[in-house]
């Protein structure tokens, strides 16, 4: 079981997914956790949190990566995810 250090809950934009970290001698495969947050007062940024699962500590051990997105930088990767979803779309009915 992974040692999250995120908070998983009915609130989670994705609590699992399949992800990779590869370094520079290594590439390991887990699952993942993804959110997409802000404060709930006065928010001054969106925040884009990911986990990769830990069980495979040699590599990977627990930890978090967090962007702080202005409101147009949110909006900029979420074009980009979109336009990327319509081509995966698209190529799957070919």
């Amino acid at each position: 079981m992974a040692d999250r250090l995120m908070k998983v809950n009915a609130y989670t934009t994705l609590d699992l997914v399949d992800a990779v970290a590869t370094g520079h001698d290594f590439e390991t495969e887990s699952f993942a956790v993804v959110n997409a947050t802000s404060d709930r007062e006065n928010p001054d940024r969106v925040r884009l949190q990911f986990e990769l699962d830990n069980m495979t500590e040699e590599h990977l051990p627990a930890h978090m990566e967090e962007l702080a997105l202005t409101p147009d930088q949110a909006r900029t990767i979420a074009a980009d995810l979109e336009k990327h979803a319509a081509r995966v779309e698209e190529a799957g009915d070919e």
